[in-house]
């Protein structure tokens, strides 16, 4: 077995995706320090924002609400260990009634139990949901929905937090044919945000959607923004299949859409009611990299930790939180570092041009995989 491993590990080392994403990704990470290191030195006034507490919802005309049919309702995808797991804690603390999204339902129930030992006075909620299946994000709308109506809580959303993320070694086609990691990475959040919109919209104090995004999307020089390329197809056809190119890029589309989004509501002046914020809580000890050959990943972790850049997910969770509690008017901005602090991702992240492609390339999938659920429903 050991020898096996050996054998696998090493024929992995020998790959130029390896060395791409080992030489690009670390890039990336450093590039990103140094960025926060020269704004924090050469800035004269360097901006930091502060956590805000999140709004009680106003009760409603009829009675008087309690303090639970009051709390704001947050919504963290990947929430079953690492970083959406940290986040449904701390949220928690803070007083919102924590929805819990993801693929395990056994995890999920795992997850609730330790939230509520460790706060005894939490409000949570688990939904088993496939992010890579359009299916399962529309009956988790219809779900979500049911359990609104059925509660004392308010009929809309404060807070979503698309953390969902899974970098796969192989190429594995979803339901729709898509590539899996682009379908759980961008897809996914694309397709959730679209459904819950309106229960965003709907919500009488300012809500916000968080988009858990990567230094890797740095590693980007250029891309083709189609159907093709969205849904990940492509990458079939390699005979390696090109995972590090098939993660960043999944994570720069999640930039993308984060920027055209708030442009959006900038544009209607919506950008105060529905925010959007990206988020990079950089280099995490978390089980994303379970694919990899186990002496492989161990090694990586050994060196980000030796040279102080590898948190853990209490201590990156704290990236994330910076943009769920920042200002109500915060939006369209990339946290990171920590403290408040963001930062300027790539340039291309901010191409307009690129970000209208993949707004309306987006949309057209969304709509043929409503047909195609519409289709499959009777």
């Amino acid at each position: 077995m050991m020898v096996k491993e050996l054998k696998d590990a090493l024929y992995f080392v020998c790959t130029l995706e390896f060395w791409w994403m080992a030489v690009s990704w670390n890039f990336s990470l450093l590039f990103s320090y140094l960025k926060l290191f020269a704004k924090t030195l050469f800035s004269r006034n360097p901006i930091s924002y502060p956590r805000c507490s999140p709004s009680p919802l106003p009760p409603p005309l009829s009675k008087t609400a309690s303090s639970e049919e009051r709390r704001p309702i947050c919504i963290i995808t990947g929430a079953t260990s690492g970083l959406g797991a940290a986040a449904a804690y701390s949220l928690s603390l803070e007083g919102f009634f924590v929805v819990l999204v993801g693929r395990s339902s056994y995890l999920l129930s795992k997850v609730m139990e330790d939230l509520k030992k460790r706060n005894k006075h939490a409000n949570v909620k688990c939904f088993q949901v496939d992010l890579s299946s359009f299916h399962s994000i529309l009956k988790f709308k219809d779900s979500f929905q049911q359990w609104l109506l059925g509660s004392d809580l308010h009929s809309s959303l404060q807070l979503l937090i698309n953390n969902a993320g899974i970098l796969a070694t192989s190429f594995r086609p979803t339901a729709e044919g898509f590539d899996q990691v682009m379908a759980t990475n961008y897809i996914g959040a694309f397709s959730l945000t679209k459904v819950l919109l309106p229960l965003l919209e709907n919500s009488p104090v300012p809500s916000r959607i968080v988009n858990v995004t990567s230094f890797t999307h740095r590693a980007v020089s250029d891309i083709q923004v189609d159907k093709e390329t969205v849904s990940g197809k492509p990458f079939s056809k390699f005979k390696t299949y090109p995972y590090a190119h098939a993660y960043a890029y999944s994570k720069l589309f999640l930039l993308l859409f984060s920027y055209e989004l708030h442009r959006q509501f900038d544009i209607m002046g919506k950008s105060r009611q529905v925010s959007v914020i990206a988020v990079d809580p950089g280099a995490v000890k978390t089980n994303i990299m379970r694919e990899l050959p186990t002496c492989i990943s161990y090694v990586a972790l050994l060196v980000l930790k030796l040279v102080g850049l590898l948190q853990s997910p209490e201590n990156g969770v704290r990236c994330i939180l910076d943009a769920a509690l920042a200002p109500p008017e915060i939006s369209g901005v990339y946290f990171f570092g920590g403290n408040g602090r963001t930062v300027n991702s790539s340039a291309l992240s901010y191409n307009t041009k690129f970000g209208k492609k993949l707004w309306a390339t987006s949309c057209d999938l969304f709509r043929e995989l409503q047909l195609t659920s519409k289709d499959t429903s009777f």
